[in-house]
């Protein structure tokens, strides 16, 4: 059986100390540490951009939401995004807006076992697509 020891300064100054009992020799991380990469991922949803025109989502989108915040269209390119990722859209306008799957091979509407090409996202709503597969995705939220 391991343990994880985590001990740290309850006031939140100074450092935490991550120590496994796991390993032949011990090994500590003192956090923040720069010298050692250790990632821990969002507390949040980061926000990849405010968009103002039509716009095709990009590998760096990946784990972020994108704001349309005027008309236009959202494209969702193929041969980009890989199983796993996931994207966001939120619709920050006053009308439906429509979001193209640019030859995602199949694009699936949560809960509902047919084929999309598009779909629209309600005023103030919001879309998440996740990618089973590099060519298959499934796409949840406030459709219309």
């Amino acid at each position: 059986m391991s343990n994880l020891k985590v001990q740290g300064n309850a006031s939140g100054a100074g450092t935490s100390t991550l120590q496994s009992a796991n390993t032949a020799s011990n090994v500590i991380y003192s956090l923040p540490d720069s010298s050692v990469d250790i990632t821990v991922g969002y507390r949040n949803v980061p926000l990849s951009g405010i968009k103002t025109a039509s716009y095709t989502l990009v590998a760096d989108d990946v784990g972020k939401f994108v704001e349309l915040g005027t008309s236009g269209t959202v494209v969702v390119p193929a041969a980009v995004f890989v199983a796993g990722d996931v994207v966001s859209i939120f619709n920050n306008t006053s009308a439906t807006i429509a979001c193209t799957c640019s030859a995602v091979t199949t694009v699936y509407k949560g809960g509902v076992d047919a084929d999309i090409a598009t779909f629209g996202i309600t005023t103030r709503g919001v879309a998440t697509i996740l990618f089973i597969t590099a060519t298959v995705a499934v796409v949840t939220g406030n459709l219309a």
